[in-house]
């Protein structure tokens, strides 16, 4: 048996009443005036737009940080330290194997506050970042969440190399421009971002 043609269905388009139809009241028609003046309102505040950009530092008037330089000042994180235990490295010493100058490592108060937080599986660590050639930095903030306090402190002075393995942070950090990250790899501490200019390695 032959199939009996069907009439092709165009495109089904809604019926919608028109703005103006008796059968709506008038405060129907008082909010279709109402959205005509919001879209009035809302080009008008597109051509006046105004773009609030953050400064940039001076530090980074040429190409490269000027503010880096040796002796550097390397900030660590929580995680930095533990990693550097588990694979048997100094951490001044190794510092300085990577970058070929003085170091100075810095440790913020959420920082050792997290440590001490760990309990007495991270002892070592904590008794490491007590080290009296490790500098102490004040943290003036509420909490003790020290991604946070790295990345305002990094943000506030772009004289700081940050120290760390966390992958989130350095996401983080990788944002704010001017600041080498220094991490490990095989072994052995290696810099990420860090400009020519100061002779750091190739990696």
């Amino acid at each position: 048996m032959a199939r009996a043609k069907q009439a092709k269905k165009f495109a089904q388009v809604k019926r919608v009443l028109n703005l103006r139809d008796s059968r709506i009241q008038g405060k129907g028609r008082d909010l279709s005036k109402k959205r005509k003046q919001k879209k009035k309102g809302k080009d008008q505040s597109v051509n006046m737009t105004q773009r609030n950009l953050p400064q940039a530092s001076t530090a980074l008037y040429f190409r490269y940080n000027t503010q880096l330089g040796p002796p550097y000042h390397v900030l660590i994180d929580t995680n930095f330290i533990n990693f550097s235990i588990k694979n048997k490295v100094d951490i001044i010493q190794g510092m300085m194997d990577c970058l070929y100058a003085k170091c100075i490592p810095y440790i913020t108060d959420c920082v050792l506050a997290e440590l001490e937080k760990l309990g007495s599986k991270y002892r070592v660590a904590l008794r490491i970042a007590r080290d009296a050639r490790f500098e102490r930095l004040p943290c003036l903030h509420k909490g003790t969440y020290a991604d946070d306090c790295i990345v305002q402190r990094v943000m506030q002075h772009k004289c700081y190399i940050v120290a760390t393995c966390d992958k989130d942070l350095k996401r983080r950090i990788r944002k704010i421009p001017g600041v080498p990250i220094m991490y490990l790899q095989q072994h052995r501490y290696s810099i990420e971002r860090m400009p020519d200019a100061y002779g750091a390695p190739k990696t």
